[in-house]
C-alpha cells in the first residue's frame, strides 16, 4: 500500500510539473481558419484532370521520345512548365516558372540522355533564400527499366504526385509567404533518382538554405495488395541521422540523444501534427526508416546534401500495379493505370503537403544553435539563437519550448515565451527524463518545426547567402 502511494505521488508530482506550462499545440483562430480554408480549396476534381492528362502521354519515360508533342517525357514535361506558367497568371505571388537539366548516363541510362526538371518558384517576401520544397516525379516505367516505348501510364506512381504538386503550387500561390516555395517535377526517378540530385546540385550553387523537402510518390492508392483498402491513413518516410553526420557530430549525438530527432523527423512530426489538426479523417504513419526496405525515392538525393527531406505517401502499396506491363494473368490485372487512383484520397494528401508547406513557409526563421543545460539540476534551460535581420524577424511573434519523453513519438508539453526570449528554465523539469525542443511561431500562429539541440537536430546556421 505504501509503495501503491508513493507511485502515486510520484506520477502527481511529474503531472504537477508539466501542468504548470502546458499549453495548447493551436495558433490563434484566424491562422486556424486559414489553412482550413487552404485545405477546402484543394480540387480532387483538378488532380484528377491533371492525371488523366499526364496518362495521356502514353509514356513518361525518361528514355521516351522528346520531340513529339503528344506522346513521351518531352511532351509531359513541356506540358507541365506550361501549366506552371498558366498557374502563374492568376496568383498573388507570382511563380518562376524554368527548367533545370543535365546529360547523364548510368546504369539504366546506357546512352547520355537530357534529364529535365520543372520547377516553379514562389519568392518569400522576407526571407526569400529560405526555402522548402514539395516535388513528384514526372517519369513513368514498365517492368523493364530500360524499355522506353512500351505504354506506361504511370498514372498512380508518379502522376498522382506530380498532380499534387500542380495542385498546391495552385492553392498556395494565392497567398504570400515569408519564406520561398519551390514546387517541383523531376525525372530520371526511376533510373536512379538523377532529378533529385541535379535539382540539389542548383539548389546549393544559388545558396538557397534549404529547410525541407516534401517528396510526393505516389499519393492515389488506397486498395492494397494485401487486399485492405483504407482511405484515412498516409505514411512519411524520415531519415534519423543525417547521412552527412561527422565523427564529432555523432560522438554528440551519442551522450545528447538525436537519434530519432533529426531535422526531417521533426518535420515528420510536423506533418503528424498538422495531419490531426487540419486534415478531415486523415491519420499519419510515422516510420523510422528513410524510405521503404531496399527502395528509394527522390527525398534521397536531398538527404545526401545534408538537407531534411521526408517521403510522403499512401500506406497500402499495390505492387501489381506498380513497374508492371499492361497485361492480365491468372485473373489478376496488371500495370499502372488511372482505375487505380481514388482522386479523393490523393486530394486529402496533397492538402496535407499545403498546410505542412504554409506552416513551414509562413514561420519566422527556425531557431538556430539550440543547447541545453541542467546537469545535476532540478530544472533544464534551453537557449537558442535568431538572425539579427529585422526583415526575417518581423514576423516572430515568439517561440514554443517543447518536450516529451525519450520515448515518446509526438511532442507532448510545450510552452510559449515572447519575441525577446533566447533562453527558457523549465522548473522542476528534469533534463535526464525527456527530450526538448524550440518553434518559431509567426504573428499568426504558423510554427515551425521543432529544433532538437545540437547539430543533430540543427535546420539552419544563418550563413547561407541570398541571391
Amino acid at each position: 500500500m505504501r509503495l501503491a502511494v508513493r507511485s502515486f505521488l510520484a506520477a502527481s508530482c511529474v503531472l504537477s510539473a508539466h501542468a504548470a506550462y502546458a499549453d495548447h499545440h493551436e495558433g490563434p483562430q484566424g491562422e486556424t481558419q486559414r489553412l482550413h480554408t487552404m485545405v477546402e480549396d484543394v480540387s480532387a476534381g483538378r488532380i484528377e484532370t491533371d492525371i488523366r492528362k499526364l496518362v495521356s502521354f502514353g509514356t513518361r519515360h525518361t528514355l521516351s521520345d522528346t520531340t513529339s508533342e503528344t506522346r513521351g517525357i518531352g511532351a509531359a514535361r513541356r506540358w507541365i512548365e506550361a501549366e506552371f506558367k498558366r498557374i502563374s497568371a492568376s496568383c498573388a505571388a507570382e511563380l518562376d516558372v524554368y527548367t533545370v537539366s543535365e546529360t547523364v548516363s548510368g546504369r539504366r541510362i546506357p546512352e547520355p540522355v537530357e534529364v529535365v526538371n520543372v520547377i516553379a518558384v514562389q519568392k518569400g517576401i522576407l526571407d526569400p533564400s529560405r526555402v522548402v520544397m514539395m516535388s513528384g516525379d514526372i517519369d513513368s516505367r514498365v517492368s523493364d527499366p530500360l524499355d522506353g516505348k512500351s505504354d506506361s501510364p504511370g498514372a498512380n506512381d508518379n502522376a498522382s504526385g506530380m498532380a499534387g504538386t500542380l495542385e498546391a503550387a495552385r492553392v498556395l500561390c494565392q497567398t504570400k509567404f515569408p519564406g520561398t516555395i519551390i514546387f517541383a517535377g523531376l525525372s530520371g526517378e526511376e533510373q536512379g533518382l538523377y532529378g533529385g540530385a541535379i535539382l540539389a546540385k542548383h539548389i546549393k550553387e544559388r545558396g538557397w538554405r534549404m529547410m525541407g523537402v516534401l517528396n510526393n510518390d505516389m499519393i492515389g492508392n488506397i486498395e492494397g495488395v494485401n487486399g485492405i483498402i483504407n482511405n484515412t491513413t498516409a505514411r512519411v518516410f524520415s531519415e534519423g541521422t543525417r547521412v552527412t553526420e561527422t565523427e564529432g557530430e555523432a560522438n554528440q549525438r551519442r551522450f545528447w540523444g538525436g537519434e530519432v530527432d533529426s531535422p526531417s523527423r521533426n518535420i515528420a512530426r510536423l506533418v503528424g501534427r498538422l495531419a490531426d489538426e487540419y486534415i478531415p479523417n486523415l491519420d499519419t504513419m510515422m516510420v523510422y526508416r528513410l524510405d521503404r526496405f531496399r527502395r528509394g525515392g527522390h527525398h534521397r538525393p536531398f538527404n545526401e546534401a545534408g538537407w531534411p527531406g521526408v517521403r510522403i505517401m499512401e500506406t497500402n502499396e499495390n505492387y501489381n500495379r506498380q513497374h508492371q506491363d499492361i497485361r492480365t494473368e491468372d485473373g489478376i490485372r496488371y500495370g499502372d493505370t488511372i482505375d487505380g487512383v481514388n482522386f479523393d484520397y490523393a486530394a486529402k494528401l496533397t492538402a496535407l503537403n499545403v498546410v505542412t508547406l504554409a506552416s513551414m513557409a509562413g514561420a519566422p526563421p527556425f531557431p538556430g544553435d539550440v543547447d541545453l543545460e541542467g546537469a545535476v539540476s532540478p530544472s533544464t534551460t534551453i537557449k537558442w539563437s535568431m538572425p539579427e535581420d529585422e526583415r526575417q524577424r518581423a514576423n516572430l511573434r515568439g517561440f514554443k519550448i517543447y518536450w516529451r519523453l525519450t520515448t515518446d513519438p509526438q511532442w507532448r508539453w510545450s510552452h510559449f515565451v515572447d519575441a525577446d526570449a533566447r533562453s527558457h528554465t523549465l522548473e522542476n523539469v528534469v533534463i535526464d527524463n525527456y527530450f526538448f525542443g524550440v518553434a518559431s511561431v509567426a504573428n499568426d500562429g504558423l510554427e515551425s518545426p521543432v529544433v532538437f539541440p545540437g547539430t543533430m537536430g540543427a535546420f539552419d546556421s544563418y550563413l547561407a547567402t541570398e541571391e
